[in-house]
């Protein structure tokens, strides 16, 4: 099939009349939805049922005349929501922008040179350059088309791919699947196909992260136990005689006090904060459960390319048909170069040369503007041919314009070839054919450069070939002539020089990382040395024998020559075996596996539709990126827990306090009030301090957790349940030991209750790491809640709200001396299991 083509304007537009167009009809973007207003964060909050009941009790306590608890009630709510819409406020700033981070970019022809813009920048009449897997940015007129098929599902909902030839239309949103494409911007933001059913889209709400859900699930039954708990205290206070209405109000201020309501907030906010952190080292979380699940990966399984090498390929081996070897040096895609023997016939070098730059779709980009270096526009691996062509004297432009192409066959990964038809000037036509060794030559007649392409592989270069032919008549690219091979190149991609050190990384950490590569076998296994993750003896498991046995899939670590499609294979393999898979991906193909992992991560310089499908993309195509990102995902899932461990603890604290108290003659042990008070200081600016929380020392040298372990696993339930008894315990024995001593018993027991809580905050603080800053926001919100907690009974004005008694110094240094004891415990214990669990690790 032969390219079609209409009619266009090669060289695009100028810079200045693009910006023209772009004041004029506005960016390339569909309509945002509305930000939300502070009217509906504020009712948002007030509508929360915790809330909802408070401002019931204040209505009657307002009723009733009792001024002090409708005061403190009305204070707690305000500053609640307060804090509650500035945790909104700051997670929807977070997000916004990584989307900002994240947004697609596209390669345009401007003032005749290709160019890779965001796509917002298009205009109307733009000449945009499409490739398999890229996603189309605005609607556009095909000027020209070669085997463009389009995956319409974005629009249509239907997912088979549909051909498009010159002069039709592709729309936005689309994904060019097969082929190549050209075409001219017709209509861009709200007007695009894309903009029309943007209303819909903006409609839609994200949905919560699987731990936001269970987060809900715990709220609701810890609501319902406090729900049940204060009926109980309800009961037992007006048998004992006290007013029906203040123990109604009590009861709610206790259900109020012991849930913490602001945990849903926390675990948002901690989500969001987290990924725009992950951003900030160039790993850029799409969605927020990646943040979450980046916490239990178990295996990573990464390509070769661009993650563990540098992605700076260049042509290092040269070997012609004859036999000659030739050592390319160069740096990166610069052109310039030197070529090693210097002397003798070069015309088999140019020939080869030639034909790879004919064969091939991408250009370079000379260093300008905050670009210092010469870039690829395009894949990669044709880049380096390219330079290499340079390299050999041969003029790009002027080769391509010499020999325009008129047909092609777009490189296939089932043949792992690609081959193109060029007219020469005496009328004849030259055909080209590039790829994969064993798909390029002939196994009898090519014999020595086959054994030459196995040699080269074994040095760990990726090894082309290259065949040509002559022929009178225009041929079919897909059934050419025999063709006679020209010879091969040996492309290197040096490891990133931090790429071992990430693969111990992963092996401390206890993920297993995996290397799958369409590469030779040979060039594999040199890979998989120098990264360390490959022994001698170990076995590469080829994609060409067949499916990975489970003995592979338990044992194997580099994997060759596999295709797309056998990576579904293996991940579904592992996923079966209960492991949790991140899978790295850059094409078009890739995005079926990026779906099918647990965490797809995409390369920032891969393909559109990668991008889209992927949770998370490294934009430095770093993997060492992804050991940085799961440490923050455990930091965060920890501090998350360490929230639960301190919230918990003080909830479950006040709720025995309120039920032990008429038992040991204490009818009411807190006023509402008071535990108002205690539940605003301890679970508001404390809390969200909390997270904040830097990595816990050695975060990236235990095992990761599983997905199915509840989020009071691993013994936080106990710990929870434990602190709150101790709590309970040292503040009704100071409340009792006050009330024999003759001293206001309530106003010791709010004190010590409010102080212990926070000195539990400090007890589980991280110890960090040597060189990494401790949380002083926590420190200071500490500082500042336990001289509010004094406050309630020293200031007159508080006393009079909260029904404190003012307490002497000596008195309230002994609360304050009281109140370490729960907090200096937690931590002695959480010292000795954490010395028992490292001396079993070792064991």
């Amino acid at each position: 099939m032969e390219t079609t083509v209409v009619g266009h304007a090669r060289a695009g537009l100028t810079a200045a009349e693009a910006n023209r167009r772009l004041v004029a009809d506005g960016p390339n973007a569909v309509a945002a939805p509305a930000p939300r207003r502070l009217a509906g964060r504020i009712g948002r909050q007030l509508a929360d049922p915790l809330v909802a009941l408070l401002l019931a009790a204040a209505v009657v306590t307002t009723v009733l005349g009792d001024v002090p608890d409708t005061a403190v009630i009305v204070l707690v709510v305000t500053i609640n929501t307060l804090i509650g819409v500035l945790q909104e406020i700051r997670a929807d700033a977070a997000i916004a922008a990584l989307d900002r981070l994240a947004a697609p970019t596209a390669r345009v022809v401007r003032d005749g040179r290709d160019v890779v813009l965001p796509a917002a920048e298009l205009v109307r009449g733009d000449l945009v350059r499409l490739e398999a897997g890229d996603v189309v940015p605005a609607d556009l007129r095909l000027v020209e088309a070669e085997r463009a098929a389009f995956d319409e599902s974005a629009l249509t909902g239907e997912s088979v791919p549909v051909h498009r030839s010159a002069g039709q239309d592709a729309g936005s949103g689309t994904v060019l699947t097969t082929g190549r494409a050209t075409g001219t911007v017709t209509r861009t933001g709200a007007a695009s196909s894309l903009g029309r059913i943007a209303a819909l889209v903006s409609r839609t709400k994200p949905a919560p992260t699987p731990l936001q859900r269970r987060i809900a699930g715990l709220g609701r039954v810890l609501g319902l136990t406090a729900i049940a708990v204060s009926g109980v205290v309800f009961a037992i206070g007006v048998l004992a005689g006290e007013p029906l209405i203040r123990m109604a109000i009590t009861a709610v201020s206790l259900v109020v006090a012991a849930v913490p309501e602001s945990l849903p907030a926390v675990v948002t906010l901690a989500l969001a904060l987290g990924a725009r952190r992950m951003a900030r080292t160039k790993a850029i979380p799409r969605r927020l459960h990646a943040v979450e699940t980046l916490g239990s990966v178990t295996v990573i399984a990464s390509d070769k390319t661009g993650t563990l090498t540098q992605n700076r390929m260049s042509v290092q081996q040269a070997v012609t048909a004859d036999g000659a070897r030739y050592t390319v040096a160069g740096t990166g895609y610069a052109p310039e170069g030197e070529i090693r023997p210097t002397g003798g016939d070069r015309d088999g070098l140019r020939r080869l040369a030639h034909a790879g730059l004919l064969c091939n779709d991408a250009e370079l980009i000379p260093p300008g503007g905050e670009r210092t270096e010469w870039t690829a526009a395009g894949d990669p691996m044709e880049a380096a041919l390219v330079a290499f062509a340079a390299r050999c004297g041969l003029e790009t432009s002027a080769c391509r314009a010499a020999s325009p192409r008129v047909a092609e066959q777009p490189f296939d990964q089932a043949t792992r070839r690609m081959t193109t038809v060029h007219r020469l000037s005496d009328g004849t036509y030259l055909v080209v054919r590039k790829g994969a060794p064993e798909s390029v030559l002939e196994p009898v007649t090519d014999a020595d450069l086959l054994s030459a392409a196995a040699e080269l592989a074994e040095g760990g270069l990726r090894v082309l070939a290259v065949a040509t032919a002559v022929t009178a008549e225009q041929p079919d690219p897909s059934d050419p002539p025999r063709l006679r091979a020209a010879g091969l190149v040996g492309v290197g991609d040096p490891l990133r020089p931090s790429a071992r050190a990430t693969a111990a990384a992963f092996e401390a950490s206890g993920v297993r990382l995996l290397m799958i590569t369409g590469d030779h076998p040979a060039t594999a296994a040199a890979i998989g040395t120098q990264l360390g993750i490959l022994e001698p003896g170990d076995r590469v498991v080829v994609g060409d024998a067949g499916p990975p046995s489970s003995d592979d899939l338990e044992h194997a670590r580099v994997f060759a020559r596999t295709q797309p499609e056998q990576k579904l294979d293996i991940i579904a393999g592992l996923q079966r075996r209960g492991e949790v898979v991140a899978m790295t991906g850059d094409g078009v193909n890739d995005s079926p596996g990026l779906k099918r992992a647990d965490i797809g991560v995409a390369m920032g310089s891969g393909t559109e539709v990668a991008r889209q499908a992927a949770e998370l993309v490294l934009v430095d195509d770093n993997l060492g990126t992804v050991a940085d990102a799961i440490g923050e995902g455990r930091r965060i899932y920890d501090n998350i827990r360490r929230f639960l461990r301190y919230a918990l603890s003080g909830g479950i604290a006040e709720l025995l306090v309120m039920l032990a108290g008429p038992l040991l003659g204490m009818p009411v042990a807190l006023l509402p009030g008071q535990l108002l008070w205690v539940n605003l200081l301890t679970h508001g600016i404390p809390g969200v301090a909390m997270g904040a929380e830097p990595a816990e020392r050695g975060v990236l040298r235990r095992k990761p957790r599983s997905p199915q372990e509840s989020v009071l696993g691993d013994g936080l339930l106990a710990s929870v349940l434990a602190g709150g008894f101790c709590l309970a315990t040292v503040v009704l024995a100071a409340g009792v030991t006050a009330g024999r001593m003759g001293l206001p018993w309530q106003s010791v027991m709010f004190v010590v209750l409010g102080l212990a809580q926070l000195g539990v905050a400090l007890a589980v603080r991280v110890k960090p790491a040597p060189g990494t800053p401790r949380n002083w926001s926590l420190l200071a919100a500490v500082a500042v809640s336990g001289i509010l907690q004094v406050a309630g009974v020293l200031l007159p004005t508080l006393r009079t709200l909260l029904g404190t008694e003012a307490l002497s110094l000596p008195v309230l240094l002994a609360c304050a001396a009281v109140a370490v004891v729960p907090g200096l415990a937690l931590r002695v214990v959480h010292g000795l299991l954490a010395g028992l669990s490292a001396r079993r690790a070792r064991t």
